[in-house]
């Protein structure tokens, strides 16, 4: 991998980021940094209280805790070597580290693309479907739906991701962003990328058009349904069970939707770093103060969690 057959690829990247404003790097560092170690341990926490609390074994909850697991394992696929480059006066990496984060955060940004709709069909069902809830969503179903969305996103990543990495680069190294992405690596290659350019425009409806479509269809249903309830406390359960998956969606393809409708200008390349830093370190970092500050059920989850911990130690000491 490290060495095509016909030489044409670099053994290692220049990852360029932000590199033009010297002056900016550590304060990113600093704000990276901190970003990244809250979005670890209160996706971390998410996990911890989905699996601990058994009141907490619901659909919706299943899939909080693959959307948590999803955006720890996409963060971490960028941000230590960005922290790196940051730090340092090398901005540097290896060919492999190239190819597996672009693999990674290709497969995983796809994923998150079907798991958000998944989990707005999980809403509509709630909402839309409360008597039949539990006969819809049986545990099967959602195990199913779950690797539906991993599976697919690795499907299209190992794609996209092994017809770009085939592209002849002819020594091309440089690459204008904080992190690989396919893209990216496909300006670099010195033949003509029709081919890629296609299938990558194919993924781009079907992992993410589609599942915003879905996504737009089920809260369609879901503002009908919610209009027919007649008393205020009932609408405001019903939109209290969806604003937290709302305000998720509204960041991640929000900031997707505002880079790619972006003017091509170089200012707007510019911008275009800090929209991406936004989706892979400040976004996960979002999601679970979004479920944990607007979530009765998770708030009340963790300190049952933690009170039993605290009580349990200090018995143990009593006994001591």
């Amino acid at each position: 991998m490290m060495e095509m057959a016909n030489g044409s690829s670099p053994h290692v990247f220049v990852l360029l980021g932000f590199s033009a404003r010297p002056s900016l790097e550590p304060v990113l560092f600093g704000l990276v940094s901190c970003f990244y170690t809250v979005a670890i341990l209160g996706n971390g926490t998410i996990i911890l209280v989905s699996w601990k609390d058994v009141r907490l074994h619901t659909p919706m909850y299943f899939f909080l805790a693959n959307l948590s697991f999803l955006d720890i394992s996409f963060t971490t696929s960028i941000v230590p070597q960005l922290l790196v480059n940051l730090w340092g006066p090398r901005k540097t990496i290896s060919y492999g580290g190239c190819v597996v984060q672009f693999y990674v955060s290709h497969w995983l940004g796809a994923t998150e693309c079907v798991l958000l709709a998944v989990m707005a069909y999980d809403r509509y069902a709630a909402i839309c479907r409360p008597l039949h809830y539990t006969v819809i969503m049986h545990p099967q179903l959602c195990i199913g739906l779950a690797l539906v969305s991993w599976l697919g996103g690795l499907t299209t990543s190992m794609v996209g991701s092994t017809l770009t990495m085939l592209l002849p680069l002819c020594g091309n190294n440089r690459i204008d962003h904080f992190f690989c992405e396919m893209p990216l690596i496909m300006q670099l290659a010195c033949v003509d990328t029709s081919l890629n350019e296609v299938e990558m425009y194919v993924a781009s409806f079907i992992f993410v058009v589609l599942p915003l479509g879905l996504i737009l269809v089920s809260y369609g249903h879901i503002a009908q349904a919610v209009l027919k309830i007649k008393s205020r406390e009932g609408r405001r359960k019903a939109f209290n069970t969806c604003s937290s998956h709302v305000a998720v969606v509204s960041l991640f393809y929000g900031s997707i939707i505002f880079m790619y409708l972006q003017p091509a200008k170089s200012n707007s390349h510019e911008q275009g770093k800090f929209i991406a830093l936004f989706y892979t370190v400040v976004t996960p970092m979002l999601n679970p103060l979004i479920y944990t500050l607007r979530n009765k059920d998770v708030k009340n989850a963790l300190w049952h969690i933690v009170s039993e911990n605290c009580y349990g130690f200090v018995g143990k000491r009593e006994q001591i």
